[in-house]
């Protein structure tokens, strides 16, 4: 018998369909280190630890690679981990909830398992992270880093009707600008509902698209 744990993206039955070992009749001739090589060879699966437990049953320990964002490239979709790795979605993976990259700068194909680690990405990155600190609820509301082809990023995040210019570099002051707009000002939800756009490209400040100014300090 072979008891799996650590799973979060894949069932337990399509980690043992792509090993091979949904068979348990076949089990007779495997030993431990065969085992893990199989699971090591998932795309989703960064470490593997089996354990013998006796009376002919292993536990094998998944550890799963933490996925970071969707990617949105060349009409397809793909994952992206924390260590800008491209991953496949497969079919029956669990759709955690990430926020987009869409229109990167690249002409080449880009292959699953592949690194993309380029400015562009690493901007990306910056951004997700900068929202991760600043406040939860914010980067939950992250919807889309849409990268418009090199030029000046643009934000979606869901429940917030003007989209956010937020321009290259700055991340986390932005961020934090940000949030003090939507979340920290008395006035604020009646201002961003009534706009076309936030802009947070000029320093210490924030303009709306209904040519309201508001002045940050340092």
């Amino acid at each position: 018998m072979i008891e799996i744990t650590g799973n979060r993206l894949l069932p337990v039955s399509e980690y043992l369909t792509f090993t091979k070992l949904d068979d348990s009749s076949q089990y007779y001739n495997l030993n431990l280190s065969m085992i893990k090589e199989r699971f090591e060879k998932h795309p989703y699966i960064e470490k593997v630890d089996v354990e013998d437990l006796g009376n002919q049953k292993v536990k094998v320990y998944l550890t799963e690679k933490k996925l970071e964002a969707r990617l949105l490239l060349n009409g397809e979709s793909k994952f992206i981990s924390d260590k800008f790795q491209v991953l496949p979605i497969l079919s029956v993976a669990k759709m955690v909830d990430l926020p987009i990259i869409s229109n990167m700068n690249i002409n080449q194909n880009v292959n699953s398992l592949s690194i993309l680690k380029n400015d562009e990405m690493v901007q990306a990155f910056k951004i997700i992270d900068a929202a991760k600190l600043t406040n939860e609820d914010l980067y939950e509301k992250l919807s889309e880093i849409n990268l418009q082809d090199g030029g000046d990023i643009h934000l979606t995040l869901s429940g917030i009707r003007p989209t956010v210019y937020f321009g290259i570099g700055e991340a986390a002051k932005k961020m934090v600008y940000l949030d003090l707009m939507l979340n920290g000002m008395s006035n604020s939800n009646s201002l961003v509902d009534s706009s076309e756009y936030i802009d947070l490209r000029f320093a210490n400040e924030i303009y709306l698209g209904s040519a309201e100014k508001i002045g940050l300090s340092e």
